[in-house]
């Protein structure tokens, strides 16, 4: 990656009051990559490079995590928070508009902020995350609950710490080794740099607070309306913790939707099998 990296510039803006760290590549109209749990910017290593020859690639890292701000306040960890960074980023950087590419978390802050301000995106890409309607609906079913049940674990105070900590934080790289189908995804340096940005201080109870707050997020608002903005939702089809059947009837809640699924690949699917993605980004783009 030396080569590569040698052409990323890591930068800090403030935006709703905490300072992000992002690291960025190329020049042209913004697309904005937000990761996922338990992630940062680099998760998106096989495609800031691959899109900087179009974009002004900017991947954050989310507030909480890495080299971002971590505020101590559970509640600074909402939906709402969430937004407004995007929003404060995007007019930060000199934009009114960018392409919103979202994974996990990222995905679901992607959704929310694509219904809040459709006016600021161009395109949409959700990478395995449901629709905040298809997830809500998920959690009422047996299958999805016992997939989601470290949810449940999440809420507990300080104990989810001490887990994901312990043994020089070997849950991190389990999550990442056990879950992925392509098992040369992740090389041990990239495990120890998820390992690395999870042991920063206030790192772990700022990421655990996301799902601390989940069940007062709007995210699990059973009503939506139909969404204007182009999306495109790439699913990895042997997701350990979300189920394929999330993403089926995701067409109802968007007027302009397109749909790529991955056999053979997990839940880390812009890392598992990053060729395919940006190929499937780049024909999205074109529309």
């Amino acid at each position: 990656m030396s080569l590569i990296e040698s052409s990323w510039k890591h930068e800090y803006i403030t935006t709703n009051g905490v300072k992000l760290h992002y690291v960025t590549q190329g020049e042209g109209r913004l697309m904005l990559m937000l990761h996922g749990f338990p992630e940062f910017w680099y998760s998106w290593r096989h495609q800031i490079p691959e899109f900087a020859q179009d974009f002004k690639v900017v991947a954050l890292d989310l507030r909480g995590y890495n080299d971002s701000d971590k505020p101590n306040e559970q509640s600074a960890y909402v939906m709402d928070e969430f937004i407004k960074d995007i929003e404060g980023v995007i007019k930060g950087l000199g934009y009114q508009k960018c392409v919103l590419v979202g994974h996990d978390w990222g995905g679901a802050i992607a959704w929310n902020f694509a219904y809040t301000h459709p006016e600021m995106l161009e395109q949409l890409i959700i990478l395995n995350l449901p629709h905040p309607a298809k997830f809500a609906q998920g959690l009422r079913t047996p299958q999805q609950l016992l997939r989601s049940n470290y949810i449940f674990l999440f809420q507990l105070p300080w104990i989810p710490e001490l887990l994901l900590q312990s043994s020089d934080y070997q849950v991190i790289e389990t999550a990442f080794k056990n879950t992925a189908v392509n098992k040369n995804a992740f090389t041990q340096a990239d495990i120890d740099a998820y390992k690395n940005a999870a042991a920063k201080r206030g790192a772990l109870t700022a990421m655990l607070n996301y799902y601390r707050n989940i069940f007062q997020q709007r995210m699990l608002n059973p009503s939506w309306d139909v969404l204007e903005v182009p999306t495109l939702m790439i699913w990895g089809e042997n997701d350990t913790a979300l189920g394929k059947e999330l993403s089926y009837g995701t067409a109802a809640y968007v007027k302009d939707f397109q749909i790529k699924y991955i056999p053979n690949c997990g839940h880390w699917v812009q890392q598992e099998q990053p060729e395919l993605v940006n190929q499937y980004m780049r024909e999205f783009l074109r529309t």
